[in-house]
C-alpha cells in the first residue's frame, strides 16, 4: 500500500471532539487505500503547561528531565488518537519515539534526527495495522534517554517520516488553510498560494512566517518531500491548501511570492571598535558561544582606524548579547566605546525565487518605503530575499504597502 503521512498540530487535537474530527480524516485516507502514519502534537496549551511546571520546580533544570516531562503531552494525544480510530474500527496503534525507534543526537531540548528505523512499523502494516499514530517532537538518544526536537518539532518529525517511508505526500493540518502572500490579519488582500517553492517557504519560515517550522522545510527540500498545508477545520478536496514543492513543479509564479515580518527584533551597535583583521571574529565568537542568534550584520565605513559594527538579534536575547560583549575575553582587544541597543525595530522582508532573474526588485521595495516615509536602518539581501530593519511602529504600514506595490493579490 502507498504510505501517506498526516500531521495534526495542537489546535487540531485540542479537544476530544477535534481528535474525532481528525480521526475521521485519517479514516477517509485509509478507505482511499493508504497506509497512514499520523504524527500528533500535544493538545493545545499542554506543552506550555508542562514547561511551566518544570521551570517552577527547577529554574536551573536538568535538560534530560525536561525532555522526560514535556514529551509526555504528545504521548497522551497519540494514545487518544489510536483509541478513537479503534472505536471507528480502523486498525491503529500508538508509537512513542523510542518504540519506532526515532534515533536522535544527545542534545536534549534541541536534538536532531539521525535515523528513523522503518522495520517495526512496516512489519505491523504487513500484519494488518492501517494507521501508526506516532508521538511527534520526540526521539531517543544513543544513551537511551527520551529527547525532544525543540518547539515545532512535530513538523520536523512528520517530514522525516515521509522521507524515511517514501510517503506519497506529507499533509500538515493546522489552524490556517494554507500559506498566504502575507499575514491576512494585516491586510485583507493577502492571497492563499496554491503552490510555493521549497526555497521560498524556507525563507518565509526563517523570516517570521509561522506556518511551518524552518527545520521541517529544510528536510522537505533535501529529500524532495511534497508538503501540503491544510486546515483542520474545513472540508478539503485534493486541491485544497498550499503545496510546498520543488521549483520545477511550478509553471509560473510572481517575482515576489510573499512579504514576511518579524516583530521582536533588536538592532545592536558596537560604537567605535578597532578596524583591523580579526575584529569580526572577536565580536561574533562570544555571541555565538552565548547562544545569541545574530541575523543582519553591517560594518560602517572606517574612519581613523575605528568603525561601528551593527547587528540584529531577537529582543529576548539583548541582555545575553550585552553580557557576552561585556564579558568577552577579547574585550580589551575589541576596545568598543559603547554598546547601543534599539529594541523598537522590526524586520520586514520580501521573498521570491523570481528575484534571481528580475532586476529592480530591491529598488522598488526601497522606493515604496520611501514613499510611505519609512526610514530604513539596516539592509540585507540574498538571491531570494531582501530584508530591512525599520521602526516597529511602521511595520503594518510597510507590509501593506509592499503587498500592494508588488501586486501580490494577483496570481501570476
Amino acid at each position: 500500500m502507498p504510505v501517506l503521512v498526516m500531521k495534526f498540530g495542537g489546535t487540531s487535537v485540542a479537544t476530544l471532539d477535534r481528535i474525532r474530527r481528525a480521526a475521521k480524516r485519517v479514516g477517509r485516507e485509509v478507505a482511499n487505500g493508504y497506509d497512514v502514519i499520523v504524527i500528533v502534537s500535544a493538545m493545545a496549551g499542554e506543552t506550555n503547561k508542562l514547561v511551566g511546571l518544570v521551570e517552577e520546580t527547577s529554574p536551573l533544570f536538568d535538560a534530560r528531565e525536561y525532555d522526560a516531562v514535556v514529551s509526555s503531552g504528545e504521548n497522551v494525544t497519540a494514545g487518544l488518537m489510536a483509541l478513537t480510530l479503534q472505536e471507528m474500527e480502523v486498525p491503529a496503534r500508538s508509537w512513542q519515539g523510542w518504540q519506532v525507534p526515532l534515533k536522535t543526537t544527545s542534545v536534549h531540548a534541541a536534538a536532531r534526527i539521525e535515523e528513523i528505523a522503518t522495520e517495526n512499523i512496516l512489519g505491523k502494516f504487513a500484519e494488518g495495522m492501517k494507521v501508526a499514530v506516532v508521538a511527534g517532537f520526540q526521539g531517543i538518544s544513543p544513551e537511551g534517554r527520551t529527547t525532544t526536537l525543540g518547539r515545532g518539532g512535530s513538523d520536523t518529525t512528520a517530514v522525516a517520516f515521509a522521507a524515511a517511508f517514501g510517503a506519497e505526500r506529507c499533509d500538515i493540518y493546522t489552524d490556517v488553510d494554507g500559506v498566504y502572500t502575507t499575514d491576512p490579519r494585516i491586510t485583507s488582500k493577502a492571497r492563499k498560494l496554491e503552490k510555493i517553492a521549497f526555497e521560498e517557504m524556507l525563507e518565509l519560515a526563517s523570516l517570521g512566517a509561522k506556518v511551518l517550522q524552518t527545520r521541517s522545510v529544510e528536510l522537505a527540500m533535501r529529500y524532495n518531500v511534497r508538503l501540503r498545508v491544510l486546515s483542520s477545520f474545513e472540508d478539503n478536496n485534493e486541491n485544497a491548501g498550499t503545496l510546498v514543492c520543488a521549483e520545477e513543479d511550478i509553471v509560473e509564479s510572481n517575482v515576489v511570492a510573499g512579504v514576511a515580518y518579524s516583530r521582536d527584533e533588536a538592532k545592536m551597535t558596537l560604537v567605535s571598535v578597532a578596524d583591523r583583521p580579526g575584529i569580526a571574529a572577536a565580536i561574533f565568537g562570544p555571541l555565538a558561544e552565548a547562544g545569541v542568534n545574530v541575523d543582519m550584520i553591517v560594518q560602517n565605513i572606517a574612519e581613523e582606524g575605528r568603525t561601528d559594527m551593527t547587528f540584529s538579534c531577537p529582543t529576548d536575547q539583548v541582555k545575553r548579547a550585552e553580557a557576552a560583549m561585556n564579558a568577552a575575553k577579547d574585550r580589551a582587544e575589541i576596545n568598543f566605546h559603547d554598546l547601543v541597543a534599539d529594541t523598537d525595530v522590526c524586520k520586514v522582508s520580501i521573498v521570491g525565487i523570481g528575484m534571481r532573474s528580475h532586476a529592480g526588485v530591491a529598488s522598488q521595495m526601497f522606493s515604496t518605503l520611501r514613499d510611505e516615509g519609512i526610514n530604513i536602518k539596516v539592509i540585507t539581501t540574498s538571491e531570494n530575499k531582501v530584508s530591512v530593519l525599520i521602526d516597529r511602529i511602521y511595520m503594518e504600514l510597510a507590509v501593506q504597502a509592499l503587498h500592494d506595490a508588488f501586486e501580490l493579490e494577483r496570481a501570476a
